[in-house]
């Protein structure tokens, strides 16, 4: 099986798996405790904590979460319940229409505890649109929540500009980052910042929530009060020290990994040259090769092709059946979106086999439009 869907999940770094070993099968203690195996546990945690946290802007701490789904609802309901608490005239949660489902739908659950979402539109190359967000965001606006790179099309967002005309209304931003932490510069002015650790080539189950110093948060689940009262429930120490082993090695090996994809972008480029790009070519990260070819049944492609694993879109909505919301807001109709497929590929994917499942697509897709 050749993989390339490394927006869904990457591989697990043997490295990753290695400083887990010891947690899951001999230091089985809870974190939490007062006693010596206990300590030992929280100090291994806290040592992850450090390195999730070199990669993020200075003046913040870092809350473990179970992934970047939990840090997004933490992130986007604390964040308009304690900005409307401090100035009630401030209801607007505004985020772009291409935001993963993590963040679009919890802005759009909101509106049933009287927020008013608002949906940025985007334009062809899936950029947020500037005069759209310059009407929209005012003194009534609490929030502005942005992605770094898009799961789905790869588009890099100026999330720096767009937070400090956030900040010049008094209100926060957010800002996804699952898809460019240590890949992509991340915002320094950003409040929040949401990871994940399967992302990074960690294990899945883990993820964080980078808070600016003195932004407090009211809780999205009440318990035993653990990450500083934000985020109650006991924390597994394999999952934080694997996390935490894959940002060291994110940042250790990111010149090296941006080296390789940029030699896989040129070559899928060249492969997928009969294919039409969907998200802007310059602003992207090159991990990330969206297409498509007119007149394809790209779900028919799929199972045509069972020994690659590549995707339609975003895993978390591939059972749906709908077309995309990313591609129909790039201006897609149906049917262009229903011939659009994903290929993502990084660390561990070879020139050979790169080449070898674009045979295969290739191949597929010509005989099902002969």
């Amino acid at each position: 099986m050749i993989y390339i869907d490394y927006q869904a999940t990457t591989p697990l770094s043997p490295e990753v798996f290695e400083v887990m070993a010891p947690w899951l099968r001999d230091h089985f203690a809870n974190p939490h405790s007062a006693h010596k195996p206990g300590r030992a546990a929280a100090a291994a945690v806290e040592a992850a904590r450090g390195r999730v946290a070199a990669l993020m802007p200075e003046g913040g701490r870092v809350i473990f979460t179970s992934g970047a789904t939990e840090a997004l609802n933490i992130a986007i309901v604390g964040a308009a319940k304690r900005m409307r608490e401090n100035s009630p005239e401030r209801t607007r949660i505004i985020t772009v229409d291409t935001e993963h489902a993590a963040v679009r739908d919890t802005v759009l659950a909101l509106a049933e505890q009287g927020f008013e979402p608002v949906l940025l539109p985007v334009d062809a190359e899936g950029l947020a649109d500037q005069e759209a967000l310059a009407v929209e965001l005012d003194e009534r606006t609490a929030l502005l929540a942005v992605m770094l790179v898009n799961n789905e099309i790869g588009v890099i967002q100026p999330v720096e500009a767009l937070a400090k005309q956030a900040h010049a209304v008094g209100a926060l931003f957010l800002c996804d980052a699952v898809q460019g932490y240590g890949r992509v510069d991340l915002p320094v002015s950003a409040d929040m910042i949401a990871v994940s650790g399967h992302k990074i080539h960690g294990p899945k189950g883990v993820g964080a929530l980078w808070l600016r110093d003195g932004l407090d948060l009211p809780p999205l689940i009440h318990g035993g009060g653990q990450e500083g009262g934000l985020r109650s429930g006991t924390l597994s120490p394999a999952l934080c020290v694997g996390m935490g082993e894959a940002a060291r090695l994110m940042m250790e090996r990111r010149e090296q990994d941006m080296v390789q994809v940029e030699a896989l972008w040129a070559c899928a480029r060249d492969l997928f040259s009969n294919w039409t790009l969907n998200g802007s070519a310059e602003q992207r990260y090159h991990g990330n090769l969206n297409l498509r070819r007119d007149g394809l049944d790209s779900a028919r492609l799929m199972s045509e092709c069972r020994d690659v694993a590549f995707s339609l879109g975003s895993a978390c909505a591939s059972g749906s059946g709908r077309p995309s919301h990313v591609l129909r807001a790039i201006g897609l109709d149906d049917r262009e979106a229903r011939s659009s497929i994903r290929l993502g590929f990084g660390r561990y994917t070879s020139m050979e086999e790169l080449e070898a499942a674009a045979e295969i697509i290739n191949h597929a897709a010509d005989r099902q439009l002969l």
